[in-house]
């Protein structure tokens, strides 16, 4: 996208889904309004996530800017939004699986806290232990 067109020099009101009007402008067809400017009923798929929903396959409705249109996030509508799936205890399980094996150490097969490094398989203590034999020798 160029910068012009996501500046609001050309802001009017645009006639909304539900007939209402709010201040933006248009990009190609799509309305984009300024951090703040968005109308109700119109959410980030951030938003949606955290009321658990999803798009639920439709397109988004806006476009949303801000810092001078280098951040933008695409706005979805409301009420065509559907709750998100909820995962099956199989699929918790297997998550569950996964993150284990993600945080075992490869060469002293300790469960750790955080993810191992996939360049290396190791943890923190294994690879500072090797460098250190390997400055000793």
């Amino acid at each position: 996208m160029d910068k012009a067109s996501l500046h609001p020099a050309a802001s009017r009101f645009i006639t909304l889904w539900n007939g209402k009007q709010a201040l933006g402008w248009d990009l190609h067809g799509t309305p984009v309004f300024k951090f703040r400017w968005a109308p109700a009923g119109l959410a980030t798929r951030r938003q949606l996530r955290a009321l658990r929903m999803c798009p639920g396959g439709h397109e988004p409705y806006a476009l949303l800017v801000w810092r001078n249109g280098q951040r933008w996030a695409w706005l979805y509508r409301l009420d065509l939004a559907r709750p998100s799936r909820i995962p099956s205890p199989a699929q918790l399980n297997a998550l569950d699986k996964a993150m284990q094996a993600r945080r075992t150490c490869g060469q002293c097969r300790q469960v750790l806290d955080y993810c191992i490094p996939t360049s290396d398989g190791r943890c923190h203590l294994c690879m500072t232990a090797d460098a250190d034999r390997y400055v000793a020798a």
